[in-house]
């Protein structure tokens, strides 16, 4: 399955595993990328420049197909040394970079200097042409099913996907609520040129969550998530637990980020991915999760996804074609 993206970005599906916080590590991106498809590491889950230029190191051990580091810029009260990881990215040699978040503009110059290409994040169609009037090569655009900020406009992707690719010229990957072969050949028919999973594949054997975490996404269903920050203007969908319900509850009543502070922190989160205890915080789900039913190897879903892809094209579609061309006769 050949599309602008595989040939622009050297990979062999149009298949992202996009950047996720305490999620892109070393063996997930590796397998990804062995799978032939594009992996990120997560910049920022590395806790200082250093340790990411090790974990690209590490994944390098892993695999010597491509791979990408994604870097999102976010508001902060104390914010990493972005210039610092961005460095890194560029000393470490990467030849792909996903960004997120603020506009990358401060960035670009630098990644675009070193040859590197940039995949941007973005949540709106407007986010999206800005994106690529800045000069990025390729956008990932997020449907309001995805996991983590699909932004205010609540535009989902069978609509936000068409939009986006009616108005750009440099490639749309499509994001939010994908998670088999039927996303896929669906993405490609509303014209992007490649999808971008993250719940599906947080639920496979080599990501680095706990075993808990990914049972608890084979059992929910595509209603078990929460939208919180709603009130607040930054809306985020995480998964349904204790604390995400908590965090809606209180927001109902009227609430300023100081009042549930303690209860979203990152620190908070990780314990989930970590420790497999689902209720030590939120953490990040789509609604994508109500098609998923197992917890295969990453080559297995993949394989998988590409084989019952280009089954869905050449066969039920095509015979769709066909046997309306014999009832016309």
């Amino acid at each position: 399955m050949r599309t602008r993206f595989t040939e622009m970005f050297g990979v062999e599906h149009p298949i992202v595993q996009g950047g996720m916080m305490w999620v892109g590590r070393a063996e997930l991106v590796a397998a990804v990328a062995n799978a032939g498809a594009l992996g990120f590491i997560t910049a920022l889950t590395q806790p200082t420049p250093e340790d990411l230029v090790r974990e690209i190191e590490r994944t390098r051990e892993l695999t010597d197909k491509p791979f990408g580091v994604n870097l999102t810029i976010l508001p902060s009260i104390d914010p990493p040394p972005y210039a610092e990881y961005r460095q890194a990215i560029v000393d470490s040699g990467i030849e792909i970079v996903e960004t997120a978040g603020f506009n990358p503009a401060d960035h670009l110059p630098f990644f675009k200097d070193a040859g590197i290409k940039v995949i941007h994040k973005c949540t709106s169609v407007r986010h999206a042409a800005k994106a690529e009037r800045i000069g990025v090569d390729a956008v990932s655009i997020d449907g309001f099913e995805c996991a983590g900020h699909p932004g205010e406009d609540d535009v989902p992707g069978l609509i936000l996907i068409p939009a986006a690719t009616r108005q750009l010229t440099i490639p749309v990957i499509a994001s939010g609520g994908i998670a088999d072969a039927r996303g896929l050949v669906a993405a490609l028919a509303l014209g992007a040129e490649g999808v971008n999973m993250g719940t599906r594949f947080m639920c496979t054997v080599e990501s680095p969550v706990a075993q808990e975490v990914k049972e608890q996404i084979v059992r929910s269903t595509e209603l078990d998530t929460k939208l919180i920050f709603r009130t607040l203007r930054n809306t985020a969908r995480v998964a349904s637990n204790e604390v995400s319900r908590e965090v809606v509850e209180i927001e109902s009543r009227g609430a300023e980020f100081g009042d549930i502070q303690h209860l979203v922190s990152g620190a908070r989160g990780r314990k989930v991915f970590e420790d497999g205890d689902l209720d030590a915080g939120i953490w990040t789900a789509g609604q994508s999760q109500g098609l998923i039913d197992d917890i295969p190897t990453v080559s297995d879903l993949v394989t998988r996804m590409v084989g019952e892809a280009e089954d869905i094209i050449t066969s039920r579609l095509q015979g769709l074609v066909g046997a309306r061309s014999e009832v016309g006769a």
